[in-house]
């Protein structure tokens, strides 16, 4: 039995790592002053969702993207509409997201920005669940290059 359980827990923790992929995020090209458009796009395994930026309940894990992408400020980050699912442990239905969703970060690039590539990094932090369980909450870096002319 102890041998079944450690050929188990490693494939166990690599299904977590599978359950939402983000995929590469495409190399921007900006000028000064100007303000850019960042796309993340996400794909949940099907069955799972995650919670939307502003979940129904104070105890649920909200998903984040957050940037250190200096010089870069950033504006914004968009998530999208969420839709309601109904659970069996809560009164109210809950503010997810499912399937593929993309998120949107507004980046300005300031005047006075050096040209060349700026290296910019995203953590995106979510906690995916199924209708029977979460799994632990995790971070997902996302590398992006900018390129200012």
């Amino acid at each position: 039995m102890r041998l079944a359980s450690v050929f188990l827990l490693p494939a166990m923790i690599w299904g977590q790592g599978s359950v939402l992929t983000v995929a590469p995020v495409e190399k921007v090209h900006g000028k000064r002053n100007d303000v850019l458009a960042v796309k993340l796009l996400a794909q949940l395994r099907d069955g799972y969702h995650v919670n939307s930026n502003k979940p129904n309940e104070e105890y649920l894990i909200p998903i984040k993207l957050t940037w250190q992408a200096e010089p870069l400020q950033v504006e914004e980050v968009a998530y999208p509409k969420a839709h309601a699912v109904k659970s069996g442990f809560s009164e109210n239905p809950l503010s997810v997201y499912s399937g593929a969703f993309e998120i949107v970060t507004r980046m300005k690039v300031p005047g006075n920005a050096p040209a060349g590539p700026v290296l910019a990094t995203g953590k995106l932090r979510y906690q995916a669940c199924n209708d029977r369980m979460c799994l632990p909450p995790k971070t997902v870096d996302v590398p992006l290059t900018i390129y200012i002319q």
